[in-house]
């Protein structure tokens, strides 16, 4: 028998025993290992996830356990943080209804709850109202330590919520520390950013809803706010002791205390024969102890004799009204007008003084009720503008100038810019508030009637808009004004946003020619 080369026995021995080996697998029917590609993540895709799980996280954890209860003078309160877009701070302050304030910008709102009000710390104020005047240090104080522990609560329940959530999804204690650290640093620039924005003028101009007639007794009327108290702090403690005497005052709210430096002035406009506006009208002279009522136009809808009759509880308001006509107002209607008791009809420029202040106006050019024809269309309307600012100039000429402007369209009374410091009118059936280009304010009203009958044209109901002009009694200027809007048909809700001319707030330099006093003027303050 020949012998087999060492070189061959050296390659055929390995796959003698490799095949031994598969055979004996195949035997005993062990299975064979498989080799497969696991696709691994896009980095982009765990971020989204990891960032995802943070703010769900930390969302959880403040809804959860970030709310710090805290006493502020007399009540009880939960402070809150919460996400937000827009940021700001809100107060609740129930049954009464709550305010918000544009405080700051950042992803994160405070949110205020008055819980109750503690019987013997208000009990304390009541018998010892010498206590007030050291209110505001007090809540200051309660403030700044509610703010701290809800900071210090937050960032607990931030990271803690972050981190839980992490590890139930990861499974690993690596990527959840990763994700409680980058809810803390989210925080944290969020707090910064809110640091940043601050803005504690805000809580001169708030915006109310719930009942209405509690909401011009939160904060106080336009003089004092723009004369008295160092912004913020005193603000504060005013809002806490005005809050305080509200709960106090179990049967009645308290009513508005006019300031007896500014004249109030109502201005209301589109009524279109919405009969419950007269009910409001007559609710807001009484609350606001209004001095003067100024409509803009469009009282009636067809302006026929037999819509005469709806005008008559204009007699009964409790004001002087002052009126022009709107282009669904007949000459019908302004001559009936102009015979009642307490009506000032306002046209041609001709000028009257009313509760202090003297008024110019013109009557609109058109008459179109069907809103199917313009004759002349804007043109008429400068023209009718032109008309209205020739008029003042001859007024000022004669050294008895006009403070307020009125016309029903805006085309109109935009003529009469550089001529007169404040111009009224309505017809577009929205409020605005602008400075015209020579330095004329011009108000435009929304409409007090809710659009009449054709609110419910659309798919939701026009709201009921109104507003407070506060009118200093010496300078005859506009110092702040409260925009007043009720839900339209079917709805019950009620808004009042206060706002202050801008040279008027603090720290404001005044515009020329004006006479208003300065933030640190003295004042006497009704109660």
């Amino acid at each position: 028998m020949a012998r087999v080369p060492v070189a061959v026995r050296s390659l055929v021995n390995p796959i003698r025993r490799t095949l031994r080996t598969l055979a004996r697998r195949y035997r005993t029917g062990r299975p064979q290992p498989v080799v497969e590609l696991v696709p691994q993540p896009h980095p982009w895709a765990r971020a989204l996830g990891l960032v995802t799980v943070v703010v769900v996280g930390a969302w959880l954890g403040l809804l959860i356990v970030g709310n710090v209860r805290a006493p502020v003078g007399p009540m009880n309160t939960t402070m809150t943080l919460r996400p937000s877009l827009t940021g700001g701070t809100k107060i609740n302050v129930s049954p009464l209804g709550a305010l918000q304030m544009d405080s700051h910008h950042a992803p994160v709102r405070l949110d205020v709850n008055v819980d109750q009000l503690d019987p013997v710390r208000s009990q304390a104020l009541v018998d010892h109202p010498e206590r007030l005047a050291g209110l505001q240090d007090e809540v200051t104080q309660d403030v700044a330590h509610g703010t701290l522990d809800l900071a210090v609560r937050s960032c607990v329940a931030v990271v803690s919520g972050a981190t839980a959530l992490g590890l139930a999804v990861y499974r690993r204690p690596r990527r959840a520390l990763a994700a409680g650290g980058l809810a803390f640093t989210l925080l944290a620039a969020s707090g910064t950013t809110a640091y940043a924005t601050w803005n504690p003028e805000s809580v001169l101009e708030p915006k109310f809803s719930g009942l209405l007639s509690s909401a011009p007794s939160l904060v106080g009327n336009a003089r004092s706010i723009v004369t008295e108290f160092d912004v913020y702090q005193k603000e504060l403690a005013r809002l806490v002791t005005n809050v305080t005497k509200l709960y106090d005052a179990t049967s009645t709210l308290p009513a508005y205390a006019p300031d007896p430096s500014t004249i109030r002035v109502l201005h209301v406009s589109d009524i279109h024969l919405n009969p419950a506006s007269w009910k409001i009208i007559a609710s807001l002279v009484e609350q606001y102890k209004v001095n003067v009522i100024v409509d803009s136009g469009d009282t009636m809808d067809h302006g026929t004799a037999a819509e005469n009759g709806f005008l008559d509880p204009i007699e009964d308001l409790g004001a002087p009204y002052v009126w022009v006509r709107g282009n669904h107002d007949s000459t019908l209607t302004q001559r009936y007008l102009s015979r009642m008791k307490n009506v000032h009809v306002l046209d041609d420029g001709r000028a009257q003084t009313i509760a202090g202040l003297r008024f110019a106006g013109i009557g609109d050019p058109q008459f179109t009720p069907d809103r199917s024809t313009r004759p002349g269309g804007d043109a008429a309307q400068v023209l009718a503008g032109a008309r209205l600012a020739s008029a003042l100039r001859d007024q000022r000429a004669a050294g008895t100038p006009a403070d307020i402007a009125v016309a029903h369209e805006p085309v109109a009374v935009r003529e009469v810019d550089g001529e007169v410091p404040l111009a009224l009118a309505g017809h577009l059936h929205h409020e605005e508030m602008e400075v015209m280009k020579y330095g004329t304010r011009l108000r435009l009203e929304g409409s007090t009637g809710g659009s009449g009958l054709r609110a419910v044209e659309g798919k939701y109901p026009d709201p009921i808009q109104a507003s407070i002009l506060y009118m200093d009694r010496d300078t005859r200027r506009l110092q702040a004004w409260d925009e007043i809007e009720l839900g339209g048909l079917g709805l019950t809700t009620a808004e009042v946003s206060r706002h202050l001319v801008k040279e008027n707030q603090p720290g404001a330099t005044p515009s020329p020619g004006s006479s208003s006093p300065s933030p640190s003027t003295p004042s006497t303050e009704a109660p």
